[in-house]
């Protein structure tokens, strides 16, 4: 005993030090025999810190998963007027807290608890609990209120990551069987068959966790489908080159994308490529008609589109952060890049064989093309670009039937989710929805295309879910799988969530019979 303890006291005295700034021995107790780790007060003090480690775990998983849509989140160009990481920052600053709080609980307070020492956390550090726990109320708080789409996120990444969690969570309460043991044949009080009680409690949970996931990457071998075709979404625009640029989607077509998408603007009778509905984020705008930057996009000429920079933005903003990647060459050209003619991206499908499906946006009051704007686009289909009809993913709902008869091959596209009588009656052959509805129509011959997806995570759901092509930001990744991310039979994960909750069953009996 003599020698454990003087081999210990080092250890100890780092560890009280830094949870309790109590540095000398003489100014630290040992729990005894009868006693309970702590007083009310640092009792309480230690459930904040539970639950702040729990909250900051949660938003940092969160937050994590949400990575597929930060461009969102980001680019909140139209009300500031210029791009900066908000996404990054939130991810580091919620990284930081956890950090902070899970020292504070897994390496200090249990290890103490381990070694037998009462807590008394140091006044500094509940002020920083307090922190914690506001930043995450508040952050989440904040974020439900703004981008509750993003809890769809969540749910879908547990298909993905639960069997994973689950192993993790076995084995942090697994961790905990040492102190939980320790005070347990310590205490003499009624508290120590709460803190058992509540232990068990979630072990059990953790434990039975797996009879209620159901997960499409669990499936039997062989049963898995072809992967996802890839859609260039406005190109390949997180790294590669500037979005809705003819580069961007040479780009996308090198990668190996099967498709391109985009979205159709038209001003005097030439339809061109903007995704926004000014020309202050992708352009120079500001420098040439300074007193128009707040102009409809559809409200310039082609000529004056023609003299604008659609490509040097990408360069001195470097919203993805991936500029200084791009070779001398490629650099050079993206800074040249111009405002992409609807003929010329037809073009491009054309002559490499790809699939193409635009937003088609229709013109404001007042403009030329106000009630002519489909039948326009039409022509430049048809009469004025390569490009086979059937190529062609048409996604505009306006006028649907009278398009039909115009040309009865195009594929006629859904942005919503109507019944199946009503997309059998429209002719409708493909669903374009956001990533949050997988599901599939595969029985009444209807495929469906999801946007927007770029994490591999993300593309893997898809692939076991049996999606037939995804909009991405990012076909230069996705491109690269062979297989999904997670993909298991149902014996293999049968056998390894059974063998993790038997091995920690054995270990923590062992720990309790020891003690």
């Amino acid at each position: 005993k003599l020698l454990q303890r003087y081999k210990h006291q080092s250890f100890v005295s780092c560890l009280s030090g830094l949870y309790s700034c109590q540095w000398r021995r003489s100014e630290r107790s040992s729990a005894q025999p009868g006693d309970c780790c702590c007083n009310k007060l640092e009792g309480a003090s230690f459930a904040l810190l539970v639950v702040a480690f729990c909250l900051t775990l949660v938003f940092v998983y969160f937050w994590g998963q949400a990575k597929n849509d930060y461009n969102d989140f980001d680019f909140n160009f139209g009300n500031l007027g210029f791009w900066f990481p908000w996404s990054v920052v939130l991810l580091v600053v919620a990284a930081g807290f956890f950090t902070y709080v899970a020292v504070l609980v897994q390496l200090l307070a249990v290890c103490l608890l381990s070694e037998g020492q009462k807590l008394h956390l140091h006044w500094s550090h509940k002020i920083g609990i307090l922190v914690s726990l506001t930043f995450s109320i508040t952050a989440t708080a904040v974020l439900s209120d703004l981008w509750s789409d993003e809890w769809t996120t969540l749910v879908l990444s547990f298909q993905v990551t639960a069997p994973f969690l689950h192993v993790g969570g076995v084995l942090l309460m697994t961790s905990l069987a040492w102190p939980v043991a320790l005070h347990f044949f310590r205490m003499k009080s009624r508290r120590r068959g709460l803190i058992l009680g509540v232990y068990l409690t979630i072990l059990s949970a953790l434990y039975l966790v797996p009879l209620g996931l159901d997960s499409p990457c669990i499936k039997e071998e062989g049963t898995l489908g072809p992967a996802p075709a890839l859609i260039g979404h406005r190109g390949a625009p997180m790294q590669l080159a500037p979005e809705n640029t003819l580069m961007s989607f040479e780009k996308a077509v090198e990668a190996g994308s099967d498709g391109l998408e985009t979205d159709v603007t038209i001003f005097d009778g030439i339809p061109f490529l903007m995704h926004d509905r000014t020309l202050r984020r992708t352009t120079n705008v500001h420098k040439v008609f300074p007193n128009r930057t707040d102009t409809l996009a559809a409200m310039f000429t082609w000529s004056e589109l023609e003299s604008l920079n659609a490509g040097s933005w990408f360069l001195s903003h470097d919203p993805f952060g991936t500029a200084s990647s791009l070779g001398a060459e490629d650099r050079q050209r993206a800074g040249n890049q111009s405002v992409c003619s609807l003929q010329a991206f037809l073009q491009l499908a054309a002559q490499t064989d790809k699939l193409v499906i635009f937003d088609l946006y229709r013109p404001p009051r007042g403009h030329p093309y106000r009630d002519g704007w489909i039948h326009r686009t039409l022509e430049v289909i048809q009469n004025e670009s390569s490009i086979h009809s059937s190529q062609v993913l048409w996604l505009p709902s306006d006028l649907r039937s009278l398009v039909q008869e115009l040309d009865p091959e195009l594929h006629q596209t859904s942005g919503s989710q109507l019944p199946l009588e009503e997309l059998q009656r429209q002719h409708i052959v493909k669903l374009n929805l956001h990533y949050s509805s997988m599901s599939e129509y595969a029985a009444a011959n209807i495929t469906t295309n999801l946007y927007v997806i770029s994490q591999p995570w993300l593309y893997s759901l898809a692939w076991c879910t049996g999606v037939h092509s995804v909009a991405t930001n990012a076909p230069q990744l996705l491109g690269t799988m062979s297989a999904p991310f997670v993909l298991m039979s149902p014996a293999d994960y049968n056998l390894m969530w059974i063998l993790t909750d038997v091995v920690s069953l054995v270990l923590i009996f062992i720990i309790f019979f020891f003690h």
